[in-house]
């Protein structure tokens, strides 16, 4: 028999309400969310959009089939940090192969590391470059309209074009107009207008257009990139809570009075900031953390976390929420994630398994993963009883949620210790038979503060040895 699907509710940043959700074609549900500006490694905020959305994506399969929804995430690699990166590394090349050799190589780290998060392919990752023509397309028929204007070598968006300009954020133009410096823009008709084409120097890659050789503002890329995978309107627009303006904001200026439509995308999700050990995360503090080092060095804790920790740290915050990230957070849900795979060990999954209804409820009321991890703790602990089927309930909620099912090890199931634990061991115990205890209390109270206590005992050959499991 199959599970009754449930019904999502979601909270939309334009509505500033909850309400069911229904896709404008239940055979075709369609998500865009922003992706990465491929400059550079991708840091640990730029995470926490790439988990929330792809939790959302799963619960959207699950609902709707796998088949019935397409979620696009972009990639863009054209802009004023790439051309600079173009220019230091490789000069000698022409400078629109040059941002394509900057951005291929970052674009390969990012799918690297977020795929290391646990997360599934979304159904297109477009890039900007390859998107110009629909751009020019879109930037054509908004002068056509009257909603753009050619000056200063830029052609720009005219915002008071448009009666409801600012509904996403709240924002209204006499506003802008309060805080503008209306001197540095001289070729604006008014300072909220914003670019959507640009002309380039010799030093900047650029493309031809109807407007001179130039590229593409910011706000434009996404708009026809949405449109050509997902049409003029869509269900779903996510991103960041710093995207909501400018970026969304002149997304659906551009994309609605390009088309005259009432909506770009009639839910816009935002997930919350993040914060490091209670800082905002600034390059000048010291505390700037890319996914690549959390996964593969010592940067938080003096040791690496792997992707299905820092997947589950980011979801027990509510996506809306701000969040924290701490070495004593990625601990605890070390800690909670081995509990459930502890559980659920030795179940065996076939493909079409389906996901616990009980979890899924919780996630389907605007991604409440805190309650779906209650119901997790409830179905681990019967399946540590070996009640019914709870045990291959868990591994397969498990699994939907995008966490392995053995990413996590204890010395007390008789496994090996991750190689971070490992070696800390046998450097304590080192430093125990060299009589250097300072060293020795150090390596524990290090190990402590991950959330991992030692017990020293004797082995069948009377030789010290040290268990260790992780703080409850």
């Amino acid at each position: 028999m199959t599970t009754a699907k449930p019904q999502l509710s979601l909270y939309n940043t334009l509505t500033r309400t909850k309400a069911p959700f229904a896709p404008m074609d239940a055979d075709n549900v369609r998500m865009y969310v922003c992706g990465p500006t491929v400059y550079d490694f991708a840091h640990i905020g730029n995470a926490r959009p790439v988990i929330v959305f792809d939790l959302l994506f799963r619960l959207l399969r699950h609902v709707y089939g796998a088949d019935h929804v397409t979620y696009v995430r972009n990639i863009t690699d054209v802009d004023d940090k790439i051309n600079a990166r173009a220019l230091r590394d490789f000069p000698d090349l022409p400078l629109n192969e040059a941002i394509r050799k900057v951005t291929e190589k970052t674009e390969d780290q990012f799918l690297a590391d977020v795929k290391a998060l646990g997360t599934l392919q979304p159904t297109h990752q477009p890039r900007a470059t390859e998107n110009i023509t629909e751009m020019q397309t879109l930037i054509s028929a908004l002068l056509e309209k009257n909603h753009a204007y050619n000056a200063g070598g830029e052609v720009l968006f005219r915002t008071r074009s448009m009666d409801d300009y600012g509904q996403l954020s709240g924002r209204n133009l006499e506003d802008n107009l309060a805080g503008a410096r209306v001197a540095v823009d001289e070729h604006k008709e008014d300072p909220a207008d914003f670019v959507l084409w640009k002309l380039s120097s010799e030093t900047e890659p650029g493309w031809d257009s109807p407007w001179g050789r130039g590229r593409p503002g910011w706000h434009i890329e996404c708009s026809a990139m949405s449109e050509r995978y997902l049409g003029q309107t869509f269900d779903i627009h996510g991103g960041g809570l710093d995207l909501i303006f400018p970026h969304h904001e002149n997304e659906i200026a551009q994309s609605r009075c390009a088309h005259g439509t009432h909506a770009m995308a009639n839910v816009w999700m935002h997930n919350g900031f993040l914060q490091v050990e209670g800082q905002k995360m600034s390059k000048s503090l010291g505390n700037f953390v890319t996914i690549n080092e959390l996964l593969e060095t010592g940067t938080m804790g003096g040791r690496a976390w792997i992707g299905d920790v820092l997947r589950l740290a980011m979801l027990m915050t509510h996506y809306r929420e701000p969040i924290d990230l701490t070495v004593k957070r990625l601990a605890e849900a070390e800690a909670k994630l081995r509990d459930w795979q502890r559980a659920a060990r030795g179940a065996e999954l076939a493909e079409g398994d389906e996901p616990d209804a009980s979890v899924v409820n919780e996630l389907a009321d605007d991604l409440n993963f805190h309650r779906a991890s209650v119901a997790l703790d409830f179905i681990a602990r019967k399946a540590n009883r070996d009640e019914g089927n709870a045990k291959h309930c868990l591994a397969a909620t498990l699994r939907f949620l995008g966490f392995s099912l053995d990413s996590l090890i204890d010395s007390d199931d008789g496994w090996e210790a991750p190689p971070h634990i490992a070696n800390a061991i046998a450097a304590r115990l080192d430093a125990l038979n060299a009589k250097d205890f300072a060293k020795a209390d150090t390596i524990r109270n290090e190990l402590a503060e991950q959330g991992i206590v030692l017990m020293d005992y004797k082995d069948e050959a009377g030789q010290r040895a040290t268990k260790w499991e992780v703080k409850r």
